[in-house]
Protein backbone atom coordinates (compact mmCIF):
# COMPACT_ATOMS: atom_id res chain seq x y z
CA UNK A 1 0.00 0.00 0.00
CA UNK A 2 2.75 2.47 0.92
CA UNK A 3 4.66 1.73 -2.27
CA UNK A 4 1.46 2.35 -4.27
CA UNK A 5 1.05 5.75 -2.59
CA UNK A 6 4.71 6.65 -3.12
CA UNK A 7 4.69 5.61 -6.80
CA UNK A 8 1.40 7.39 -7.53
CA UNK A 9 2.77 10.59 -6.04
CA UNK A 10 6.02 10.21 -8.00
CA UNK A 11 4.18 10.15 -11.35
CA UNK A 12 1.91 13.05 -10.36
CA UNK A 13 -1.42 11.30 -9.74
CA UNK A 14 -3.94 12.99 -7.49
CA UNK A 15 -5.59 9.84 -6.10
CA UNK A 16 -4.93 6.15 -5.64
CA UNK A 17 -7.32 3.22 -5.12
CA UNK A 18 -6.19 0.58 -2.60
CA UNK A 19 -8.00 -2.65 -1.63
CA UNK A 20 -9.61 -2.18 1.80
CA UNK A 21 -8.42 -3.75 5.03
CA UNK A 22 -8.77 -2.52 8.60
CA UNK A 23 -4.98 -2.28 9.05
CA UNK A 24 -4.55 -0.25 5.84
CA UNK A 25 -7.37 2.07 6.88
CA UNK A 26 -5.74 2.64 10.28
CA UNK A 27 -2.35 3.41 8.70
CA UNK A 28 -3.83 5.80 6.13
CA UNK A 29 -5.83 7.52 8.89
CA UNK A 30 -2.59 8.21 10.79
CA UNK A 31 -0.97 9.54 7.60
CA UNK A 32 -4.00 11.76 7.00
CA UNK A 33 -3.92 13.10 10.55
CA UNK A 34 -0.21 13.94 10.19
CA UNK A 35 -0.76 15.67 6.83
CA UNK A 36 0.96 13.27 4.44
CA UNK A 37 -2.20 12.38 2.46
CA UNK A 38 -5.45 14.19 1.82
CA UNK A 39 -8.98 12.86 2.21
CA UNK A 40 -9.55 9.10 2.67
CA UNK A 41 -12.85 7.45 1.75
CA UNK A 42 -14.06 3.86 1.77
CA UNK A 43 -15.86 3.06 -1.47
CA UNK A 44 -17.19 0.00 -3.23
CA UNK A 45 -15.91 -0.91 -6.67
CA UNK A 46 -17.70 -3.24 -9.04
CA UNK A 47 -15.68 -6.42 -9.65
CA UNK A 48 -16.56 -9.38 -11.86
CA UNK A 49 -19.17 -10.96 -9.57
CA UNK A 50 -19.44 -8.73 -6.52
CA UNK A 51 -18.68 -5.31 -5.11
CA UNK A 52 -15.26 -5.05 -3.50
CA UNK A 53 -14.43 -2.40 -0.86
CA UNK A 54 -11.58 0.00 -1.70
CA UNK A 55 -9.91 2.98 -0.10
CA UNK A 56 -9.77 6.10 -2.22
CA UNK A 57 -6.82 8.17 -1.02
CA UNK A 58 -6.35 11.73 -2.29
CA UNK A 59 -2.67 12.65 -2.49
CA UNK A 60 -1.03 15.94 -1.58
CA UNK A 61 1.69 17.06 -4.00
CA UNK A 62 5.22 16.87 -2.55
CA UNK A 63 4.02 15.78 0.90
CA UNK A 64 6.03 12.55 1.01
CA UNK A 65 9.75 12.90 0.38
CA UNK A 66 10.82 9.43 1.44
CA UNK A 67 10.05 6.39 3.54
CA UNK A 68 11.95 3.56 5.13
CA UNK A 69 10.40 0.20 5.98
CA UNK A 70 11.59 -1.00 9.39
CA UNK A 71 9.66 -4.22 10.07
CA UNK A 72 9.53 -6.85 7.39
CA UNK A 73 7.86 -10.27 7.37
CA UNK A 74 11.27 -11.92 7.78
CA UNK A 75 12.42 -9.56 10.54
CA UNK A 76 10.05 -7.88 12.97
CA UNK A 77 11.48 -4.89 14.82
CA UNK A 78 10.06 -3.88 18.19
CA UNK A 79 10.78 -0.82 20.31
CA UNK A 80 9.92 -0.04 23.89
CA UNK A 81 8.62 3.32 25.04
CA UNK A 82 12.14 4.57 25.80
CA UNK A 83 13.61 3.30 22.51
CA UNK A 84 11.52 5.51 20.20
CA UNK A 85 13.84 7.55 18.00
CA UNK A 86 13.20 10.83 16.20
CA UNK A 87 12.91 10.61 12.43
CA UNK A 88 14.97 13.08 10.37
CA UNK A 89 15.52 15.38 13.38
CA UNK A 90 11.78 15.70 13.98
CA UNK A 91 10.73 16.32 10.36
CA UNK A 92 9.29 12.83 9.94
CA UNK A 93 7.26 10.31 11.89
CA UNK A 94 7.51 6.63 12.69
CA UNK A 95 4.34 4.53 12.60
CA UNK A 96 4.00 1.98 15.39
CA UNK A 97 1.61 -0.94 15.82
CA UNK A 98 0.78 -1.07 19.53
CA UNK A 99 -1.70 -2.92 21.69
CA UNK A 100 -3.88 0.20 21.52
CA UNK A 101 -3.82 0.39 17.72
CA UNK A 102 -1.75 2.10 15.05
CA UNK A 103 -0.16 5.39 16.15
CA UNK A 104 2.88 7.56 15.65
CA UNK A 105 6.07 7.08 17.64
CA UNK A 106 5.56 10.30 19.60
CA UNK A 107 1.99 9.30 20.54
CA UNK A 108 3.23 5.89 21.70
CA UNK A 109 5.99 7.53 23.75
CA UNK A 110 3.48 9.88 25.41
CA UNK A 111 1.15 6.95 26.13
CA UNK A 112 4.05 5.00 27.65
CA UNK A 113 3.76 1.96 25.40
CA UNK A 114 5.95 0.30 22.81
CA UNK A 115 5.24 -1.92 19.85
CA UNK A 116 6.27 -3.00 16.38
CA UNK A 117 7.86 -0.22 14.35
CA UNK A 118 6.28 -0.53 10.90
CA UNK A 119 7.93 2.29 8.91
CA UNK A 120 9.29 5.82 8.96
CA UNK A 121 8.07 8.56 6.63
CA UNK A 122 9.30 12.09 6.00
Amino acid sequence: MLVQIKNAQAVGKTEVMIPFSILKFAIVSVLQKEGYVGNVEKKKKKAKKAEVPYLEVLLKPDAIHGMHFISKPSRRMYAGKDEMQRVKSGYGISVISTSRGIMTGSEAHKAGIGGEVLFEIW
